[in-house]
C-alpha cells in the first residue's frame, strides 16, 4: 500500500491553514495584520489559499507611523488593489495630534512603541476580536512563549505566564467583552522556511528584500536609511552602500546588512549562512534586553 507524505514546506503550509480557518470559525470579526513586510505579505497568501477560490474574508489592517518605507506603502496599495479586499488603516500621526501619544525627541527617537495605543484604539473601535499576525517564534525570546491563539486582556495586555494549553491542536478562543486574541498561523516558521516558500510559490515582495544601492549611515552598528526623519550627528556621514533589509520596520529603526543577494536564491543561500538574528538589526530592540516583551505585555504586536 502506498504511502502519502507531504514535505516540510506542504506541512508548515497546511498547518497555517488550519490555524487561519479555526480564527474564521471562531471568531466574528477576525483582521489581518498588515506591514508590507514579507511575514505579513506570506499570511496574506496563506489565506489566500485557505479560503480560495473566495476572497479573503476578513480586512487587512495597517499601523500607518508615517516613518514608512515609501516602497512599503505602495506595495500595501498595491495588494489591497490586486486582491480586493477592505483595509483598515490606523495612523500614529492621528494619536500624536489627538493627544493619545507624545512623541520621543532626540536621536533615537522613534515611532515603534506609540503603534501600541493605536493599533489597541483600531482594535476597539472597530469591533476586532482576533488580529493575525506574522510573528514567528525564532524571531525573538519573547515571541517564542507566544501561542497560536494569544490572549489579550480587557486592555489589551499580554501575560505570556497566563496563555492557554493548545494540546493536539485543540484552539480555545472563548473570550469575554473587551477581550481578544491575536493568532500567528506561522509560529513554527524559520526564516529560511519563509523564503524557500517565497521562491516555491513566487510570492511578490517589496524591492527593499533584495540588495540595491542606498544612501545609509553607519548608527548602533549597522546601516540606517537616510531619510528626512533621521537626525544626524555631527560626526554622521551619510554614503551609499548596496545594501537589503531582512526585516522591515519603521524608516528610522531598520538597519540593513551590506549584500550583492538581488534575487530569491541569493537570498536563501545568504540566510543559510547567517549566524545573527533577524532582529539584530532592528534598533527598537536594542533598548534594553527586554525590549520586544516589554512592547507587548502593553499591547504590541
Amino acid at each position: 500500500m502506498s504511502k502519502y507524505y507531504l514535505n516540510y514546506l506542504d506541512e508548515l503550509e497546511s498547518e497555517a491553514i488550519f490555524i487561519l480557518r479555526e480564527v474564521w470559525a471562531q471568531f466574528e470579526n477576525p483582521v489581518i495584520l498588515f506591514s508590507g513586510g514579507k511575514d505579513s505579505i506570506l499570511v496574506t497568501h496563506l489565506a489566500k489559499k485557505a479560503f480560495h477560490p473566495a476572497k479573503i474574508p476578513f480586512p487587512l489592517m495597517h499601523v500607518d507611523t508615517g516613518h514608512n518605507f515609501p516602497e512599503t506603502i505602495q506595495f500595501r496599495d498595491d495588494i489591497i488593489k490586486e486582491l480586493g479586499v477592505k483595509l483598515i488603516v490606523g495612523s500614529v500621526q492621528e494619536s500624536i495630534d489627538d493627544g493619545r501619544v507624545a512623541e520621543e525627541k532626540g536621536k533615537n527617537a522613534t515611532r515603534n512603541a506609540l503603534q501600541i495605543t493605536t493599533l489597541l484604539d483600531a482594535i476597539e473601535s472597530n469591533k476586532i476580536d482576533c488580529a493575525i499576525g506574522g510573528g514567528r517564534r525564532d524571531e525573538e525570546k519573547a515571541r517564542a512563549k507566544e501561542r497560536f491563539f494569544s490572549h489579550r486582556d480587557d486592555f489589551g495586555q499580554w501575560d505570556p505566564k497566563n496563555q492557554r494549553p493548545e494540546l493536539w491542536n485543540i484552539f480555545n478562543g472563548k473570550h469575554f467583552e473587551g477581550e481578544h486574541f491575536r493568532a500567528f498561523p506561522i509560529s513554527n516558521w524559520t526564516e529560511m522556511d519563509v523564503w524557500n516558500y517565497i521562491k516555491r510559490e513566487n510570492i511578490a515582495i517589496p524591492s527593499l528584500y533584495y540588495a540595491h544601492e542606498r544612501e545609509v549611515v553607519w548608527r548602533q552598528d549597522t546601516w540606517i536609511p537616510n531619510s528626512e526623519f533621521l537626525v544626524l550627528e555631527h560626526h554622521e556621514e551619510v554614503v551609499t552602500k548596496k545594501i537589503r533589509f531582512r526585516t522591515l520596520g519603521d524608516i528610522t529603526i531598520t538597519g540593513g546588512d551590506e549584500s550583492e543577494a538581488d534575487t530569491l536564491e541569493k537570498i536563501a543561500a545568504e540566510v543559510a549562512g547567517m549566524r545573527n538574528t533577524e532582529r539584530g538589526n532592528r534598533s527598537d530592540d536594542k533598548r534594553s534586553e527586554s525590549a520586544m516583551e516589554d512592547r507587548k505585555r502593553q499591547g504590541y504586536f
